[in-house]
C-alpha cells in the first residue's frame, strides 16, 4: 500500500527530475515569471556563457516594480528604473519570451497578472525572483522566490536545485466575524507564529475559513506566507479554483481541460498524512487586525492595545527600538492615532475584491483632509472592472484618484514614496523601516481598514463604520 502523501509532497514528487545524495533535489519549474528587477544580472549571465533560454515560452515578463503609477505614457523619469525596464524589453525579445511592458494591456503586477491570464494553475511549479511568488499558491501549485542566480539557472535549465522543505498544515476553523477578511486572517497567523515561527516549512492552509475564501482572498493568504519565514503556502484546489480558472487565456481547453481535470481533482493531502507540524485556530477569535511595529508579526486585533512586552519579536531592546521608530508606546490603543497616508494596492490587495471592499467603506463619505490616498491597482483587468462595475464614480465621488497598475508604494522603487515620519495605513505586505520610503512608518492592514482610516483621518476600526451603514 503507498504511503499517504501531503497536497505539497504530491506536486513536489512529481516534479522531481534527480535526487541528489545527501544534497537537493533538482525541480523541474512549470511557469517562471520575471520582473525588470532581478532578471538584468541573470540575463546578462545567459550572454556571457553563450547560451539562450530553454523554454521561453514557458517564461513570462512584465514590468511592474520599477513603473510609474501616474502617465505611464510619457517616459519613464528614473534613469535606473528606465534602464532597467529597457532591459527587460530588450532581454524579453532576444529570447523570444512573452513581454507585457508598460501600454501593454495585459501589464501588471506579476502576481495578478499570472493567475488572471492563467498562467497560474494547480499542481504546477511557479518560481519568479521575487519573495511574493508563494501568491500563486493559492490555486495548489509550488510557488516561491528565488534570487538572480536561481533565475539565471531556470532560464538556462527549467530546472532549480532546492532542498524539500518541511510541511505544516494551519488550520483554521469556524466562521470569521464581520468586518474580518482573508487579510486579517493572514496577519492574525503571522502575529501568532512571528516572522520566523514557519521557516523551513512548506504551508498548506485548511479548513472552513480558507474553503470559504474566494480565490482573491486565498491569494493573500498565501502571498503573506513569506512573512512568518515559510517557504512558500498553498490551498488544495476545489471547485472554487476551478471556476475562477476556467476559460482563461493559458488554461487548457477542450479534451485537454477534461485531462488536467482528472489530475486536478487528486490534488489534495490523503485522510491520515502527516505533517512535520500542525496548528489549529479558531477563526471566530480573529478580529480586524493591524500592525504596530517594524515587521508583519508585530500585529494585533485593532481593538487591543499595544503589548507591554513582546519577547517573541526579537527580545526587549529590538522590541524598544521598533516602537522608538513609530513613535509608539507599550500600552497605547491603537484607535485614533492619526494618519498620513493610505495605500490599496500590491500583490497583496490590489485585486478587485480588495476595491469592493474599500468602495463599500467610503461610498457616501469623504476622504480626509489630512490624508494623501494611493489607490493602484493590481493590473489593466482589476482597472477595467473598477471602472465597469461603478467603482471607480464611488470612489471619486469621495474625493479620490485611481493610479495606473503598478506594485506602487509597497516598496518605494517608484515615484510613490512615503516621507520621512509620516505614517501610512498599508494594504502591502512588509512594514519593515523605511520600506514604503526613507524614514517612513507602516501599519499593515486590510482594504477595510485602509478605507476607515482614508475616511475618517485616523486609525479607525471598520466595524463601526458598517455597522452604522446596516442600522
Amino acid at each position: 500500500m503507498s504511503a499517504k502523501k501531503t497536497l505539497f509532497d504530491k506536486v513536489w514528487d512529481s516534479h522531481v527530475v534527480h535526487q541528489i545524495e545527501k544534497g537537493p533535489d533538482v525541480l523541474f519549474i512549470d511557469r517562471h515569471m520575471v520582473h525588470e528587477v532581478t532578471s538584468p544580472v541573470a540575463f546578462l549571465g545567459l550572454k556571457n556563457r553563450g547560451i539562450g533560454v530553454l523554454h521561453p515560452e514557458k517564461t513570462f515578463a512584465t514590468a511592474d516594480h520599477n513603473t510609474p503609477t501616474i502617465n505611464q505614457h510619457l517616459p519613464v523619469a528614473d534613469p535606473l528604473s528606465a534602464h532597467q525596464l529597457k532591459m527587460l524589453e530588450e532581454n524579453a525579445n532576444e529570447h523570444g519570451i512573452s513581454y507585457w511592458g508598460l501600454g501593454h494591456e495585459k501589464n501588471g503586477i506579476v502576481h495578478v497578472v499570472g493567475p488572471e491570464y492563467g498562467i497560474t494553475l494547480p499542481g504546477a511549479t511557479i518560481v519568479c525572483g521575487d519573495s511574493h511568488t508563494s501568491t500563486h499558491g493559492a490555486f495548489g501549485a509550488i510557488a516561491f522566490g528565488i534570487g538572480t542566480s536561481e533565475v539565471e539557472m531556470v532560464l538556462a535549465t527549467q530546472c532549480i536545485m532546492q532542498p524539500k522543505p518541511k510541511r505544516m498544515r494551519i488550520n483554521i476553523t469556524g466562521q470569521l466575524q464581520f468586518g474580518v477578511t482573508p487579510k486579517d486572517v493572514a496577519l492574525f497567523i503571522i502575529s501568532q507564529l512571528t516572522t520566523s515561527g514557519a521557516t523551513g516549512y512548506f504551508v498548506e492552509y485548511a479548513g472552513d475559513v480558507f474553503k470559504n475564501m474566494t480565490m482573491e482572498g486565498r491569494m493573500t493568504v498565501c502571498n503573506l506566507s513569506i512573512e512568518m519565514g515559510a517557504r512558500g503556502g498553498m490551498i488544495a484546489p476545489d471547485e472554487t479554483t476551478f471556476h475562477y480558472i476556467k476559460g482563461r487565456e493559458f488554461t487548457p481547453k477542450g479534451a485537454d481541460w477534461d485531462k488536467a481535470m482528472d489530475y486536478w481533482q487528486t490534488l489534495h493531502t490523503d485522510a491520515d498524512a502527516v505533517f512535520d507540524k500542525e496548528l489549529t485556530f479558531d477563526g471566530s477569535l480573529i478580529e480586524p487586525m493591524i500592525t504596530y511595529g517594524t515587521n508583519p508579526g508585530m500585529g494585533m486585533g485593532i481593538s487591543n492595545a499595544i503589548p507591554t512586552s513582546n519577547m517573541a519579536q526579537g527580545g526587549a531592546s529590538t522590541y524598544k527600538k521598533s516602537l522608538e521608530y513609530m513613535k509608539f508606546g507599550e500600552g497605547d490603543s491603537m484607535i485614533g492615532k492619526p494618519i498620513d497616508f493610505v495605500f490599496l494596492g500590491s500583490c497583496t490587495n490590489g485585486r478587485i475584491e480588495d476595491f469592493r471592499a474599500f468602495a463599500s467603506i467610503v461610498k457616501g463619505r469623504k476622504k480626509a483632509d489630512n490624508v494623501t490616498a494611493w489607490l493602484v491597482p493590481g493590473s489593466h483587468q482589476v482597472e477595467k472592472a473598477i471602472k465597469d462595475e461603478g467603482l471607480l464614480a464611488i470612489i471619486q465621488e469621495a474625493g479620490f484618484e485611481l493610479r495606473e497598475p503598478g506594485c506602487s508604494a509597497c516598496l518605494a522603487m517608484n515615484d510613490d514614496k512615503v516621507p520621512p515620519g509620516k505614517l501610512a495605513v498599508s494594504t502591502s505586505n512588509r512594514n519593515f523601516e523605511g520600506r514604503q520610503g526613507p524614514g517612513s512608518r507602516t501599519l499593515l492592514a486590510s482594504p477595510l481598514v485602509a478605507a476607515a482610516a482614508a475616511v475618517t483621518g485616523k486609525v479607525t476600526d471598520p466595524r463601526e463604520l458598517m455597522e452604522r451603514e446596516m442600522a
